[in-house]
């Protein structure tokens, strides 16, 4: 009689094992060279198109980088884990100008000035939710852009408490017909002289902080979805009308790229404006803020200080709206 045979399980062997893990690790170094890359870029302070659009998610791409090095510390791929750390450190620098711009010092007893600005998306026609995030901000001032028909048919009932008005003609483009708007609850003086190429609308508010010019703003997209000159030309044509501006000047709206990439640089060496903090971010709305991009900002001349920034409640559009409060700069 034939005994049975008896399968025993062998563990596998730790040279086996060990060549897995070798494997693995190296697979995470070659995946971190990609946010290490990007960082160092970023930092270098090149300019040119082909990178300056993946600059535009340096943050997004810092917080996923930040948990996959969490996880390889946890697991003890010290390589690895060492890559990502140095990947980390390199975008967190990369990305600081954005998240921590600077600020100024408020003056002491300066009134506030609360302003919501948005971009509505065109084709946005959830009236109800655009009308209800302004009125939630409860802003002194709004600026509005890429606003829609179907909004801008029910303007005097969404604008009620924002009497004193300025806007764009209405321009048709193959993403739906839109326009621009400053809307202010005290009287305003619009500001017409507007280069070519440059799509904004101006003016000058009697704020009780005293006259204050503001500009809201809707650069094309970069390259390779629009010519590569365009977002540069346009904020050189931005340069030109601020310079003509006496006063705080505040320019709000979606300028198509953060404030640490090639524009947002351009903006505060050539025109000398500052932004507000980037984080949380807001677009697309899509995803959660804190992994979204900031492309949607606010920029202020030296003698202004932003108290506050925060996002408002949501309107539609892929573009959560921002509110920021600023006051006169201190001494």
């Amino acid at each position: 009689m034939t005994n049975p045979v008896h399968l025993k399980w062998q563990a596998p062997r730790f040279s086996s094992l060990l060549a897995r893990g070798r494997r693995l690790e190296t697979l995470f170094q070659l995946v971190l060279l990609g946010p290490l890359t990007l960082g160092l870029l970023a930092l270098s302070g090149v300019g040119h198109r082909w990178v300056d659009v993946l600059f535009q998610f340096t943050a997004p791409v810092l917080l996923l980088t930040a948990g996959l090095t969490a996880v390889l510390i946890v697991a003890r791929l010290k390589a690895a884990a060492l890559c990502g750390l140095a990947a980390t450190i390199a975008l967190a620098l990369a990305v600081a100008p954005q998240w921590f711009p600077g600020s100024a010092t408020p003056r002491p007893g300066s009134p506030l000035v609360r302003l919501y600005s948005a971009n509505l998306w065109a084709l946005n026609t959830d009236v109800e939710a655009i009308e209800a995030s302004i009125a939630a901000a409860d802003a002194d001032i709004v600026v509005l852009v890429e606003l829609g028909d179907a909004p801008a048919a029910r303007l005097d009932r969404m604008l009620a408490a924002w009497p004193h008005r300025v806007a764009t003609p209405r321009i048709d483009r193959p993403s739906g017909a839109a326009r621009s708007i400053i809307a202010s609850r005290w009287p305003l003086t619009a500001i017409r002289d507007r280069p070519d190429g440059l799509h904004a609308v101006g003016a000058t508010i009697r704020t009780p902080i005293g006259p204050l010019n503001v500009l809201g703003v809707h650069l094309t997209r970069p390259w390779p979805f629009q010519e590569q000159w365009g977002q540069i030309s346009q904020t050189m044509a931005l340069d030109a009308v601020v310079s003509d501006l006496t006063g705080p000047v505040v320019v709000a709206g979606d300028f198509n790229s953060v404030s640490s990439a090639r524009i947002g640089r351009q903006i505060r060496r050539d025109i000398g404006l500052f932004p507000a903090p980037g984080l949380p971010g807001t677009w697309p709305s899509t995803v959660p803020p804190v992994f979204g991009v900031t492309i949607d900002q606010v920029y202020r001349s030296p003698d202004l200080a932003f108290v506050s920034r925060r996002l408002g409640r949501a309107t539609g559009s892929d573009h959560r709206p921002v509110v920021t409060e600023l006051t006169l700069a201190g001494d």
